[in-house]
């Protein structure tokens, strides 16, 4: 009996950084899926341990009556959600919820505050808030909105390692998503973080009924940033009754393993997270993701004001995937690739 011979695939060559455009990443993205899964594969065991994940907890420690009209957010004022408007949290509060968040496994704790860019009064409180918890041994992250010259040298001198601020989508499709706050705001924001040595956590959201080459747009611009971010969020739109995007089309799920697997290509040295959105997942879907390339994701029983996979649940799923988490999960590994 003859044994039919498997055409080797042809897929493109990984260009430099700068060289990413959205024209290469389409054509990771049309890939047949099976092809893209194992180019993402050998690009994820070339630089990390594929069974090892990095969690991180999210807080969010000044909830609601954001002046943004962000089309995806349920804090924004624009929109009638449900969603009150909160006082910064006590620090005492912030700590207790950190403790739990370490307790339960996370490594890096995140801290979110619904600004638009933080008052110099606000920033001292969070900057305190930094040191506080940094003290447990946790990593830091937070997300204020933007910033202004000198404040996330303010940030970095409290002990701060990452500071997120998304590009949520890309250039082409930001106009339909917030009117508020312009791209280039987005970028100085990110340029300010990287030249006070803080690194940096930067991702976005699909499913807002953008097309494919727009997704596309998205990690093109990411990849592109020199260096891309350490740390990618990849969001799957969470519809919130009274936003703008409350009842846009689902996004296909296989389309989503899709984009985390580019953004693991285009980025290979990226901690790749799950974000929102896995509330929506079944324990395939998620594997399928970190097959894909996700080494990261966020662990908890909330994302600011939706709803994320409890604790108990999250631990079973890696239990059951042979998954581990490692304290150094977040350093880059040099793993040599499978035959």
């Amino acid at each position: 009996m003859q044994t039919a011979t498997i055409p080797v695939p042809t897929v493109p060559k990984r260009p430099p950084a700068s060289a990413w455009s959205t024209d290469a990443i389409m054509a990771l993205y049309e890939l047949p899926f099976m092809d893209l899964m194992h180019r993402a594969q050998q690009t994820h065991r070339a630089h990390f341990d594929p069974n090892v994940i990095q969690l991180s907890s999210l807080l969010s420690i000044k909830t609601g009556g954001c002046p943004e009209d962000c089309a995806y957010c349920p804090q924004s004022s624009h929109y009638d959600t449900g969603v009150d408007a909160d006082k910064l949290m006590p620090l005492e509060d912030v700590v207790a919820a950190a403790r739990a968040a370490q307790a339960g496994g996370a490594q890096r704790f995140c801290m979110g505050a619904a600004w638009r860019s933080p008052k110099p009064h606000h920033l001292d409180a969070v900057a305190e808030m930094v040191s506080a918890v940094k003290a447990l041994g946790l990593e830091i992250c937070v997300t204020l909105g933007m910033l202004k010259d000198g404040q996330a040298e303010q940030l970095k001198d409290a002990g701060l390692d990452y500071y997120n601020h998304n590009l949520d989508t890309s250039p082409a499709f930001y106009g339909k998503i917030i009117s508020t706050r312009t791209y280039r705001d987005r970028l100085d924001t990110l340029d300010r973080v990287r030249d006070a040595g803080i690194s940096v956590c930067c991702g976005g959201i699909v499913g807002m009924g953008e097309s494919r080459r727009e997704r596309a747009g998205l990690i093109a611009q990411l990849a592109s940033m020199e260096p891309y971010p350490e740390s990618v969020p990849i969001n799957n739109l969470v519809q919130v009754e009274g936003t703008p995007l409350s009842a846009v089309e689902a996004l296909d799920p296989f389309e989503f393993v899709r984009t985390i697997a580019v953004a693991r290509i285009a980025m290979p040295r990226a901690a790749v997270r799950l974000s929102a959105g896995r509330e929506a997942m079944d324990d395939a879907l998620q594997a399928l993701c970190f097959l894909a390339g996700a080494n990261s994701m966020f662990y908890g029983d909330a994302l600011l004001t939706t709803a994320n996979p409890q604790m108990a649940a999250d631990q079973r799923l890696l239990d059951r995937l042979g998954m581990r988490v490692d304290a150094d999960a977040h350093a880059h590994q040099e793993v040599p690739a499978c035959p």
